[in-house]
């Protein structure tokens, strides 16, 4: 099994594909198959679970919350919150009310959703005071690109930041460029959101490229798990996608036990090049 021997400081060893919970909690009918999904994920040691209090306006969380009840020990629990939350009393409340829907009295990793216009030191300082009330065990960032993490880095507490949470899949590889060196560099981590593109066109084209889909049929799996075979080829990279059955679930743990070719990953990076200039930071 691929996993981050010491991903996040963790003690023991993380699994290098979590579980994404964007887009649950949005229907009360698929409510039950969804916490299913998870439960079954927790199961086969997809143990690190990502969701944020704007899934649903807190109606992820409340989905994790029931899944993970009676099992929050098994689990490696990440929320986000709102950039305008992340300061002072209002980094407080947001916290609190995450942990509530949560069913737990602690997270993990407690990370900044994306950057607004509140100073990064006034959120390291709401952080650092969750983590002293035992509240939070470490914070991070989101959606952040190689500027901010350095003026990030070069701040008081900067450095504490656990991991940067950014897009990243096949189709979408700008941070190769800099942000990803940089991270590694640094032994700071990276989650992968939308490690299998997140909808519509590129996604298809993901799924449907020829390449991506003669090496699924030379090697015996899925197209979708190649894409996460690819997106954790190297160390220190986390891909949480989303999976809202059991079938898929099971498919993306599966993943962990697939290995690419130097050969394989040279055919994909020919179908899709590595970036060769700075591009923008890609966030959906």
């Amino acid at each position: 099994m691929a996993t981050l021997t010491h991903f996040f400081s963790h003690s023991t060893p993380l699994p290098a594909i979590g579980q994404g919970t964007w887009y649950m909690g949005e229907n009360a009918a698929r409510r039950r198959q969804e916490v299913a999904a998870l439960q079954r994920g927790i199961d086969l040691g997809l143990t690190v679970i990502d969701t944020a209090e704007m899934y649903a306006e807190g109606g992820a969380e409340q989905v994790v919350g029931e899944a993970i009840r009676g099992r929050r020990d098994e689990v490696y629990l990440v929320s986000k919150v709102y950039p305008w939350n992340a300061v002072g009393y209002r980094a407080q409340e947001a916290c609190e009310a995450s942990l509530k829907r949560l069913g737990t009295d602690y997270l993990d990793l407690y990370l900044l959703h994306w950057r607004a216009t509140i100073p990064f030191e006034e959120t390291i300082n709401a952080m650092e005071s969750l983590m002293a009330q035992g509240k939070i065990g470490r914070w991070g960032v989101s959606n952040l690109d190689i500027e901010d993490m350095q003026s990030l880095w070069k701040l008081k507490g900067g450095k504490a930041c656990a991991t940067n949470q950014v897009l990243y899949h096949l189709g979408s590889r700008g941070i190769e460029y800099d942000l990803l060196p940089w991270c590694a560099q640094n032994d700071l981590p990276v989650m992968a959101y939308c490690p299998l593109a997140q909808a519509g066109r590129l996604r298809e084209a993901l799924m449907e490229n020829p390449v991506v889909n003669a090496i699924a049929r030379e090697k015996g799996i899925s197209v979708a798990q190649v894409l996460l075979a690819w997106v954790i080829r190297n160390p220190g990279v986390l891909a949480i996608p989303k999976a809202a059955s059991i079938a898929h679930v099971e498919e993306n743990a599966a993943a962990l036990e697939v290995k690419l070719s130097a050969q394989e990953k040279a055919r994909l990076d020919e179908a899709f090049p590595p970036p060769r200039e700075k591009m923008p930071l890609d966030i959906v």
